[in-house]
């Protein structure tokens, strides 16, 4: 039975690889994990291979206006959707679609929320009309908003029926939607910043502005 030599490595091959692992784990710290996690590029290489654009400060989780800790932003409950219940479905909203459906269109727009206001963006669109948004902040800040329907109806009323389908704070959404019934449909955004927001809109389908 023949004896199996393992090899041995020398001591001074062992501190030799020892100090390489250390010096490469230093660039990587160096190069990319503090441009990426923490910002900080001291030698200028973590912007040259991209590494600072994973970098996203605390700060920049903004309203636009500092810090936004979301933690501070008021939940939203399940009664705030749509009309209140003294307000009743308008028998409008069950009439059959149309035959024909509004022309396609295609359009880019911008819309202005003032500091500390609210204010709505809407279409008008048939019922079962179909579109595709998309809406972003011009510089991330964060908007409340509630997208909703309004049902067209004959006679003017007090109060007008609405359904909301998305209520949130984002400073972005996309999505396509499907109108439920003829009406106006939309978006109320509310600014509790102090400084005015633009909202940038892309929209393709079946509507009217």
């Amino acid at each position: 039975m023949s004896e199996m030599n393992n090899p041995v490595l020398e001591k001074n091959k062992i501190i030799e690889a020892s100090i390489i692992s250390l010096l490469i784990g230093a660039i990587l710290l160096v190069v990319a994990v503090l441009p990426a996690e923490y910002g900080v590029d001291p030698t200028g290489l973590g912007k040259l291979f991209g590494f600072d654009r994973l970098y996203v400060a605390e700060e920049e989780v903004t309203n636009g206006f500092g810090p936004m800790d979301l933690k501070d932003v008021p939940l939203i409950k399940l009664e705030k959707a749509g009309s209140g219940p003294s307000v009743k479905r308008p028998v409008e909203a069950d009439l059959p679609p149309p035959t024909e459906q509004l022309s396609s269109r295609e359009d880019q727009t911008s819309i202005i929320v003032p500091a500390g206001k609210g204010i709505e963006f809407k279409l008008e669109m048939l019922k079962y009309g179909k579109m595709k948004y998309e809406w972003t902040t011009a510089n991330g800040e964060i908007l409340y908003f509630d997208f909703h329907g309004e049902v067209k109806q004959q006679e003017k009323v007090d109060e007008v029926y609405f359904e909301s389908f998305t209520i949130a704070n984002s400073n972005n959404m996309v999505g396509t939607f499907l109108a439920p019934y003829e009406g106006k449909h939309g978006w109320f955004f509310r600014n509790n910043g102090n400084e005015d927001i633009t909202v940038n809109f892309r929209l393709k389908g079946q509507y009217n502005l």
